[in-house]
């Protein structure tokens, strides 16, 4: 069973065991984007706001905002996306992740939809 928590947005977040969180756009959201081939990440050390941009995607149909639904402090970026982009294509919730961040409150994280709810989500787009 997996443990990552969605957004309306269409990333997802997921809790590691040393607490921090890691984040990512969902399957839906980059079979939406297409081909991506260009994404713009933040520098580590970065703090956000809850719902601020946080990620530039590019792809062959369009560009986009990414957000963080929570706020927090960026510890880690994955720098493989500067020259894979691809990975987003083929495996976004694994190997395509694009930050991990320190997040200030836990609860805001368990707010947020489980994937049956946003499975449930995406059935009605």
């Amino acid at each position: 069973m997996s443990n990552e928590k969605y957004t309306e947005d269409h990333e997802w977040l997921r809790p590691e065991e040393d607490g921090t969180v890691t984040v990512g756009i969902t399957d839906y959201a980059q079979e939406q984007l297409g081909d991506i081939v260009f994404i713009e990440l933040p520098e580590t050390g970065a703090s956000f706001e809850a719902d601020s941009e946080m990620a530039i995607v590019e792809s062959v149909k369009a560009a986009g905002d990414v957000k963080i639904p929570l706020a927090g402090e960026v510890l880690e970026v994955n720098e493989r996306l500067v020259d894979e982009p691809e990975l987003v294509n083929s495996d976004p919730i694994g190997e395509g992740w694009f930050i991990k961040i320190s997040i200030n409150s836990i609860d805001d994280l368990n707010s947020l939809m489980d994937e049956s709810q946003y499975q449930e989500f995406i059935s009605d787009l």
